[in-house]
């Protein structure tokens, strides 16, 4: 038995097509169905990789009686906020400003069926009573109740939520008073030097993520500013949070690529699931931290991460995969993990006893019984602890990996998404750029530039873009995240090697951004396009999050193109973007990295020279 899912591409929503659960996908046959039965909407948002978006369908969405109480009660809709971020960005913000404080996947809000307007909504629901939160069958029916009960009370509630909304866009206009100064670029670097963890590395505690954004704004600040003494703590910050990420077991030491955020404060127990995104921002900048902290180990980490990403995250025909799940069998890293005695088995005596030392694989295990790689010991203090020199260390424990990872792949592999997302796929496309040229390896061109050849094949018709591909099958006008994202991933394609056909799709991708995307009135760029779907706000996205902001990326783009083809229009988009978006920047500097970074491409214009000739 199937619902409505089944015949959607998203393996998310695939994922959903035989609970018990009349799942609808976001259409607007499933929207004037609640209308008609006068029902409201119960909207699930998850991801493929996402571990409790799993935990939940198994516990509840699998679950026959609360299914039931689902299907009577709501139209249940499921969307893949890969695919639809546009809704979900709706939606987070929504339950911020119900329950003041971030959501998080998978999101489930409860709508009025006429206007889709949010009046209650949670993130995971337990199927049992279960620290302060009620079962989620209970959490059905009294909002199922309230909703048939308090109608009056909701038209009320629904009147502030769109005030609410309306004030998110307010003090928006752009001001030619406004002086783009510094101040931001100064109070951010301050605000990321206290909040460094100088323990572990990286900012604040558990969970932990990578922050690259976070990470690239310390690298800029210490090239850019005039205080050497700030610029050396910056480059220490982020050499010491690099390494410690490195080594700990937020990377992945058997196959390459990191992992999502860690659960705990050492960068030792991560949440397993794997995304092109967040290795697309770490590829880059692992490779400019190297030079830049002269710290020469980073090109490694660098060099693993693309050759998984081409081993394991790209597709026959050239396009990059989304991500990798967390769990394999129904356990969250288990593909990952080991037995002491499993690796004994495996490797040479002397391999056996460096990896012994270096992850110290005795005592007590780490992680369930078992281990997950995180080094405890630098590769000098191994060196020296067994009497060998470093390259011979390094050349052991490289031989006994490519031997775990040759045994590793006879294990059940966890989900892939492989879906193939422009935005994501233009991220990796600059990453494996960078890489190939950094490392000396054009393989890792030549596999951004089938990306790309996928690309123009499946998801751009010569003016605009799809957001996603499956088996043949492109959906979905594109956001700003994917022209943008991708017109930055052809330039920094460009930077290495020349193509006519590829600068002249990046100035079609900007010309379309302007015309589609772009506040004429006030200036900045909207997330959608002006010919998208209608829904309950047109947001205008400024801060970064686990990607760099759409109008971030736009801003810099705008900024670079136009200085390097002389093309005045986007000079002056690039800083009305800046003026509108001021009083946000200002308000919180370090949550607008890519705005700061923009910010000092227009402070410090590049100095542009052209070599003319037929090379």
């Amino acid at each position: 038995m199937t619902n409505s899912l089944i015949n959607e591409t998203s393996p998310y929503l695939l994922q959903h097509a035989k609970n018990p659960v009349n799942w609808y996908p976001w259409t607007q046959k499933s929207l004037t169905l609640a209308v008609e039965e006068d029902k409201p909407i119960l909207l699930s948002i998850g991801y493929a990789a996402c571990h409790w978006c799993h935990v939940m369908e198994h516990e509840s969405f699998e679950d026959q009686v609360t299914a039931d109480i689902m299907n009577r009660r709501f139209i249940c809709i499921k969307v893949d906020r890969e695919e639809r971020p546009d809704l979900d960005k709706i939606y987070q913000t929504a339950y911020q400003m119900l329950n003041q404080k971030p959501g998080g996947w998978p999101l489930n809000m409860f709508l009025s069926p006429e206007d889709q307007l949010p009046f209650f909504g949670g993130t995971y629901f337990p199927p049992d009573a279960r620290h302060g939160m009620p079962p989620f069958k209970v959490v059905l029916k009294r909002i199922s109740d309230h909703f048939r009960q308090h109608r009056e009370e909701l038209k009320e509630h629904k009147q502030q939520m769109m005030a609410a909304f309306s004030s998110i866009t307010e003090n928006r206009s752009s001001s030619s008073t406004v002086s783009l100064a510094n101040e931001p670029l100064e109070l951010a670097a301050s605000a990321l030097q206290e909040t460094f963890d100088p323990v572990h590395g990286g900012f604040g505690g558990a969970p932990k993520f990578p922050h690259p954004t976070n990470l690239e704004r310390c690298l800029r600040h210490a090239y850019f500013c005039n205080n050497e003494h700030t610029a050396k703590l910056l480059l220490e910050l982020c050499r010491f949070t690099l390494n410690r990420m490195s080594e700990g077991g937020l990377y992945d030491h058997i196959g390459g690529g990191f992992y999502r955020y860690s659960t705990d404060e050492l960068w030792m127990i991560p949440h397993f699931e794997k995304m092109l995104y967040d290795n697309a921002q770490l590829i880059p900048l692992y490779l400019n931290a190297a030079i830049s902290c002269d710290a020469p180990e980073m090109f490694a980490t660098a060099d693993n991460t693309c050759a998984w990403v081409s081993r394991e995250m790209q597709s026959a025909e050239g396009g990059y995969y989304s991500s990798l799940d967390a769990d394999s069998e129904g356990d969250e890293g288990l593909f990952y993990i080991w037995q002491a005695d499993q690796i004994k088995k495996l490797v040479s005596p002397l391999q056996w006893k460096l990896l012994k030392s270096r992850y110290k694989l005795s005592g007590k295990a780490n992680f369930d019984g078992q281990w997950h790689f995180h080094a405890l010991k630098t590769i000098q203090a191994v060196s020296k602890e067994n009497k060998l020199d470093e390259a011979a260390v390094e050349k052991e424990i490289a031989e006994a990996q490519k031997i775990l990872l040759q045994a590793r792949t006879s294990r059940i592999r966890p989900g892939q998404d492989d879906k193939i997302l422009t935005a994501w796929n233009g991220m990796m496309i600059g990453a494996m750029a960078q890489a190939g040229d950094a490392l000396g390896k054009p393989e890792y061109i030549h596999s951004a530039e089938r990306s790309l050849a996928f690309i123009r094949k499946y998801l751009w018709d010569g003016s605009r873009l799809k957001v996603s591909a499956r088996n043949g099958k492109s959906q979905l006008n594109a956001y700003l995240d994917d022209y943008v994202l991708l017109a930055r991933g052809i330039f920094e394609l460009l930077k290495v090697r020349w193509s006519t056909d590829d600068m002249q799709m990046l100035i079609s991708l900007i010309d379309s951004m302007l015309e589609h995307f772009e506040d004429n009135e006030y200036g900045g760029f909207f997330f959608t396009s002006d010919d998208h779907e209608k829904l309950l706000t047109r947001l205008k996205p400024d801060a970064d999050d686990a990607i760099p902001s759409g109008n971030g990326v736009a801003t810099q783009i705008l900024l670079i193109v136009g200085h390097v083809i002389g093309e005045q229009s986007y000079l002056d988009a690039a800083e009305k973007t800046l003026r509108v978006l001021w009083n946000s920047i200002n308000h919180y500097p370090v949550a607008h990295g890519s705005l700061l970074s923009a910010l000092e491409t227009h402070l410090s214009p590049p100095e542009i020279i052209i070599l003319r000739g037929e090379e």
